[in-house]
């Protein structure tokens, strides 16, 4: 809320041009039971108490930092040091625009290049574009490179275990670009069956890694039953890049997904950033817009848009996409994040998620038949699916004791195993997945 508020005149002036009543006929479109309604403001209040009656309705909002959190499902809470806020918040940065004058550009340019950098490193992949929105569209961008690239083969075979919002976006675009999706199952180890492939008819196989219930799926196997078409590797968790091999090094086309977890808190849901890196042989094909690295006249270093391929720069019906901006914010918080960590770094973070989710399934086990894990036998990083045959019941039980236990397969996608997804990273103390444990016992 604004400390001060101007009077209403600009407002009746625009109401009178746009040929209005009030404010409410202005809004009329937007359904009733989506609006915030009237706040329940006596009339004449102070400004002070104004304030601290705001602040109070604040503090009944509840977080995951206030709580005992293992919530995942393509959102993680990991370490977000205080450099990377500080680098964000100066002026330079977050009130930057497109880079289209490199002169005056250099520190943009360079931030993104580094980003490019990194992501090149993290999925051993020779060239990367800048940030994506998020993973869902990093996918669908994925998917219409392949196509652009494959004209006259029309089935994209896609796992069931993508994350449900991305596999909904992907659907949406599927449709206007006339591309049939074939959805791969699961077998009894939680990993996308691959036997329906057929290479020959395939734009891209797409697969997550590790998939939406927590299994990481074999990367050689799926690219082996892609034969010749594209295979997309799709990583929505991505400080388990810190121990696991991307797709870069089966010889996967494209990896690509979103780097959320380095960093970017879950804030409602977003924003996030997507990330595509590819073969040397795709890269005029990238959607969006590359930064190169070059010399200027006097032969120093210098960054400048290299390629861009998005319809603000050429026709429309040569451009590469649609979308025309990026997470450019998001992205350099993620640039920052990596830069402080370094590779020993993220290897440190990534065995420290993990080892602290296997000591949790290991204690889990016991818990039988109460809840039980899906999938004992296969390998997960940090989050793994816990059979329920109530989650929203039992996870509302546990929040009432502080706890948010994890997210509920049923709100997502009905074709999903009934239970919950719990992820841990290295957050979580031992305290609190004992507490988590011992809630469990009691009220499963």
């Amino acid at each position: 809320m604004h400390r001060y508020q101007p009077g209403s005149g600009d407002r009746q002036r625009i109401l009178q041009d746009l040929g209005l009543d009030s404010v409410d006929q202005l809004f009329s479109t937007i359904p009733e039971e989506v609006r915030v309604g009237e706040l329940a403001l006596p009339l004449g209040m102070a400004e002070e108490e104004v304030r601290r009656l705001f602040r109070q309705w604040a503090n009944t909002n509840v977080t995951a930092e206030d709580r005992v959190s293992f919530l995942g499902g393509g959102v993680y809470r990991h370490l977000a040091p205080a450099v990377m806020d500080a680098v964000l918040s100066r002026a330079e940065f977050f009130t930057a625009y497109t880079p289209y004058q490199p002169e005056v550009s250099q520190g943009t340019l360079q931030a993104i290049f580094e980003f490019q950098t990194y992501v090149c490193l993290l999925s051993e992949m020779p060239v990367a574009n800048a940030s994506l929105y998020d993973g869902a569209t990093a996918v669908v961008e994925a998917v219409l490179m392949a196509a652009r690239q494959r004209p006259g083969k029309g089935k994209v075979f896609v796992s069931q275990l993508l994350h449900p919002d991305a596999l909904r976006t992907l659907q949406t675009y599927a449709e206007a670009a006339g591309l049939a999706l074939v959805e791969l199952p699961w077998d009894d180890r939680g990993r996308t069956d691959c036997s329906a492939v057929v290479p020959g008819e395939a734009v891209a196989v797409v697969v997550q890694s590790p998939n939406f219930l927590g299994v990481v799926e074999d990367l050689r196997a799926v690219k082996a039953a892609a034969g010749e078409a594209p295979a997309v590797h799709v990583v929505l968790e991505a400080t388990s890049l810190g121990v696991l091999a991307p797709g870069g090094r089966f010889g996967f086309d494209v990896v690509c997904g979103d780097l959320q977890a380095f960093g970017l808190p879950p804030s409602f849901g977003g924003p996030h950033v997507g990330f595509l890196a590819t073969r040397m042989e795709n890269l005029r094909q990238l959607p969006g817009r590359l930064v190169g690295q070059t010399v200027d006249v006097d032969g120093q270093r210098a960054f400048v848009l290299t390629l861009s391929t998005r319809e603000q720069h050429i026709r429309r019906a040569k451009a590469t996409s649609n979308i025309c901006t990026n997470h450019s914010l998001m992205a350099l918080a993620v640039t920052v994040v990596l830069s402080l960590l370094g590779k020993k770094g993220v290897r440190q973070l990534a065995l420290a998620s993990h080892s602290k989710a296997e000591y949790l399934k290991g204690r889990l086990a016991t818990l039988a038949p109460k809840v039980r894990l899906a999938f004992p036998q296969s390998p997960t990083y940090n989050e793994f699916l816990l059979l329920h045959p109530e989650p929203e019941a039992l996870l509302q039980r546990l929040a009432e004791e502080g706890i948010l236990g994890g997210v509920a397969t049923g709100a997502l996608a009905p074709y999903l195993p009934t239970g919950f997804l719990v992820a841990v990273t290295e957050r979580n103390t031992k305290q609190e997945m004992d507490c988590f444990l011992d809630a469990l016992g009691r009220l499963a």
